[in-house]
């Protein structure tokens, strides 16, 4: 029997039973904008019904349950035999199921337009939980290394994008369905992989090697499969390495513990040891592995900018969502002139990074496609160019990784603080997404390893730099900030003076600018305005809420509104 002092007003209901994808109308427009019109009707029935899932109570609580129990370690059964399992809850099981059969692990790459489509529902399903994104992440991203072996590819790829989630260890090839992890990182090296020394020696059988060694970070361990750096004879390789062998045995690949996270915990991430009986399948010649995995790490590191942009979209939308409900001093708090500034200022920053990721896979699907990409994907009203678009994501992929994923913890924490103390509680999700949100800017090459790519590509690689002004030129003449933005980040890119040590300014230049680009071409008026305003023209603070007051805060409030 409730007290009679303890009635509850004045509380905002809970964010749920929702479509995640209708009510977010700038990932909607991007998939319109980016998919030929044929195709959007079904595609917007497919991301409705992801939308839906993800916003429902149900997959919500799967998401507290995979996360209030974590991943355990079982080395042994009951009779000593050495197993190496990694014991989930349910919950996590039913998530990555659901994912699998959305299409989300290795599915975009042979299907129309399949970039957009997989991008689109990853950015859900990792707004409700990310820990599960990144088997799926990993297996997506595995397939340019793997086509490096067509053979292994012809074996591989139709398992890699099924739909069906069969987490039985069995012989890959006998499963209907199967993930990939990665294990790149050792204790010595970190970033700097060709400081790896576990050494990888040939075996009798063509192709197939013996692993010795360790690494120190083994992303998703329960995976079918690994795609594994080692020393071979003529240097750094790229190897598979089977979970289980094709006659039923566990290959020698021995969990030693796994990783106690700050987030990401339901999620397993652990140290591993190669005792030089494991066996392994060579991918690409050898002392080629940095080149033969990179394709990987490209897709994934794309990934991570989606992934912030994800919890970006959730923090903002739960944000919007308690102030609409919630009132003080007498008015609503999405009423109140500075409350609408920092929402206002939160919700610009996730629509930037929406858009941004957005664009860059629809360059996957035009530079997957080649000379005959399908008109209107990528770059409407500009002509579908393979080559362009192969050269942007060389150098607009690290940009968007630095910056989306350097932008997530500060818009996740403001976002946490508009729900005041409600915020701060485990039920509220904020500190789950909270803890989630430095991650991404660090798997795949922290924030330094992605600004000294960007200088590798200006130094190296001209078209690439083409590539990146022709796309931020296609908005020239729109807006006065960004034009003398686009000025500016020539000059800098002109002075050579110190390159280095002022790479993170530059990268962070070129990011601002590329979405301020996106947002003059493709996003209402109001919206665009205030980021050029705030973001390229200097009207702008050092936290959020600080947009000049001459923008149309309501405008871009109302636009990041999850719940009509």
């Amino acid at each position: 029997m409730a007290a009679r002092t303890h009635t509850v007003t004045n509380q905002a209901p809970p964010l749920v039973g929702y479509d995640l994808f209708a009510t977010d109308r700038a990932l909607a427009e991007a998939v319109e904008r980016h998919l030929p019109p044929e195709a959007c009707g079904e595609v917007r029935a497919e991301l409705s019904a992801l939308g839906h899932s993800a916003g429902s109570a149900q997959v919500q609580e799967w998401a507290t349950l995979a996360h209030t129990y974590p991943p355990r370690l079982r080395t042994h059964d009951r009779y000593g035999n050495r197993i190496d399992e990694v014991d989930f809850h349910p919950a996590w099981h039913r998530l990555l199921g659901r994912s699998v059969a959305a299409g989300l692990a290795a599915g975009a790459w042979d299907r129309p337009g399949g970039h957009v489509r997989r991008a689109a529902g990853f950015l859900l399903v990792s707004q409700t939980e990310a820990g599960h994104g990144c088997p799926l992440s990993m297996t997506h991203a595995s397939v340019p290394a793997l086509r490096t072996e067509p053979a292994l590819a012809a074996e591989w790829e139709p398992l890699l994008a099924s739909r069906v989630y069969e987490r039985a260890p069995r012989p890959p090839l006998e499963k209907a369905g199967v993930l990939l992890g990665m294990g790149m990182t050792e204790k010595q090296g970190g970033s700097d992989v060709r400081a790896n020394t576990t050494r990888a020696e040939p075996l009798a059988e063509a192709g197939a090697y013996a692993l010795t060694g360790h690494k120190w970070f083994c992303s998703a361990p329960m995976s079918d499969g690994f795609l594994v750096l080692a020393q071979a004879p003529e240097g750094l390789s790229c190897f598979l390495v089977p979970r289980v062998l094709p006659d039923g045995t566990r290959n020698a690949f021995a969990l030693q513990r796994l990783k106690d996270k700050l987030g990401n915990r339901s999620n397993a991430s652990a140290e591993v040891e190669f005792d030089g009986t494991t066996w392994a399948r060579r991918i690409g010649d050898e002392g080629q592995g940095l080149h033969t995995i990179m394709g990987m790490v490209a897709a994934t590191r794309l990934d991570c900018a989606l992934g912030s942009a994800a919890l970006m979209r959730q923090a903002v939308a739960q944000a919007v969502h308690h102030a609409t409900y919630r009132s003080a001093f007498g008015r609503l708090l999405v009423d109140q002139p500075l409350m609408r500034n920092v929402l206002a200022d939160l919700a610009l920053e996730s629509e930037a990074a929406t858009v941004l990721g957005m664009r860059l896979a629809a360059a996957y699907d035009v530079a997957e496609a080649g000379p005959e990409a399908v008109p209107g994907a990528g770059s409407p009203g500009n002509g579908a160019d393979a080559e362009h678009e192969r050269q942007l994501l060389r150098i607009a992929v690290p940009v968007a990784k630095y910056w989306v994923t350097k932008r997530c913890t500060p818009v996740v924490a403001e976002a946490l603080e508009c729900l005041g103390g409600n915020g701060y509680v485990e039920e509220s999700g904020l500190p789950r997404l909270l803890r989630e949100s430095p991650l991404n800017s660090i798997w795949e090459g922290a924030g330094n390893i992605q600004a000294l790519d960007v200088l590798r590509v200006l130094h190296r690689e001209p078209a690439a730099l083409n590539a990146f002004l022709t796309e931020v030129g296609r908005a020239r003449g729109a807006d006065h900030r960004l034009d003398r933005a686009i000025r500016d980040t020539l000059a800098e890119l002109a002075d050579l003076e110190g390159m280095e040590a002022r790479a993170r300014r530059l990268v962070e230049r070129m990011a601002r600018v590329l979405q301020g680009a996106l947002l003059v071409r493709w996003a209402p008026a109001e919206v665009a305005d205030a980021f050029c305003a705030s973001r390229l023209g200097g009207d702008w603070g050092l936290t959020f809420g600080t947009l000049p007051h001459t923008v149309a805060l309501g405008t871009v409030v109302e636009r990041a509104r999850p719940v009509a």
